[in-house]
Order: C-alpha cells, then structure tokens, then sequence
C-alpha cells in the first residue's frame, strides 16, 4: 500500500472441512470479522494438504479474473515457499509480491509493532514452545524471550503463528476470546472465538 498498490482481496485456504485455517487453526468467523474490519472481501478454498494446491490454483483462478496482478506473501527468506508461490502466481499470470523478503527479523517485528499492529498467538510447535504462550500478544518481551530460548521471533519456519486483531489498516480492532487448547498434528492451537461485544 505505501508503494501505491490497492489491496483487493483476502484469500485464506482452509482444512478439508473448511471450518479452519490451515496452519493457525482460526474459525471462519475470527476470518470474517478480519475482512470485515479490513473492508475486504475474503476468499476461501478447502483442501487437505494433498490437493492444497489445485485448490490454491482454483481461488488464485477468481482473483486473477478479477483483473487482480500480484499476490502478496510474508516471507522472510524460505526460499523453497517463495518458489512456490512465483509458480502458482506465474502459472495465472500474476506476480508474487515479496515485501519482506530479506528483512532483519527484530527490525521487521519492531516496524510491526511500532506501526500499531497487535497480534495474539495461537499457535505453537509442540516440543518448541510452550504452549503457555498461547493467547499472549507478541510484543518486543516476547520477542526477546523467544531469542534467549533460541526460537526464532519471528516464526519463519513455523514455529508459532498468530492471528492480527488491530492496526491502522482495521477499521476496529477485531475482540476476540480464547476457547480452547488443543493438541493436532504436532502443534498446539488455541481456538479463538469473535467476542460478542465485536460488532
């Protein structure tokens, strides 16, 4: 956006049940009331991780006849990912947009966080990091806890995964409220529902 591009859509794939997000586990609904705040439309496809990418190729099919021309990711520097995601984008003659690529991670999360983003975790790598960081907000104590412990701030290679609720691109923070720990598939996911008092 502060090069001059207009975001268009948000496009989120799902488990096969289409209830969650794959990686972070979020409800339909905390999705919903992202895009909602964000102004955005959001599109959704279902898929195991078998057929994650004919699936990811159909939603990418919509946008791009939309007459939408890049796709923005967050990597920082998986090359194999942004392999991917050049393919599938160049697949549906759109570009892949890389604006974090490269980035030192404390300066990327000190940026975020100074710009007004507010992110709560609610994911975490079973055996890496305790799941008693789950429903914390990632801040710069964070940050250092999980450099001291040898983690990764910023999670590039999964170690925990957060759901954005606040910044200046939302219109209202998006209320949330933990429901549930579970354990799945190696990680451990803490199930947030849209508080009621979210309009």
């Amino acid at each position: 956006m502060k090069k001059g591009s207009t975001p268009t859509f948000l496009f989120t794939m799902l488990d096969e049940g289409g209830e969650r997000s794959h990686s972070h586990g979020l409800k339909r609904e905390v999705l919903c009331a992202q895009a909602q705040s964000l102004g955005m439309p959001i599109i959704f496809r279902a898929a195991s991780w078998d057929d994650y990418e004919t699936a990811f190729l159909d939603g990418l099919s919509e946008i791009r006849a939309a007459n939408v021309s890049a796709g923005v990711f967050g990597d920082i520097d998986l090359d194999d990912h942004r392999r991917w995601v050049e393919r599938v984008c160049g697949s549906m003659g759109m570009a892949a947009e890389e604006p974090l690529w490269k980035g030192r991670r404390r300066d990327l999360l000190r940026e975020f966080m100074a710009s007004g983003f507010q992110a709560t975790i609610v994911a975490v790598k079973d055996g890496v990091i305790s799941p008693d960081y789950l429903g914390r907000v990632l801040d710069m104590r964070v940050v250092q806890e999980f450099e001291y412990l040898g983690i990764d701030p910023s999670g590039e290679a999964g170690e925990y995964h957060t759901v954005v609720t606040d910044g200046p691109l939302f219109r209202e923070p998006v209320a949330i409220c933990p429901v549930a720990r579970t354990l799945k598939d190696g990680y451990w996911f803490l199930t947030v529902n849209v508080s009621p008092q979210h309009s």
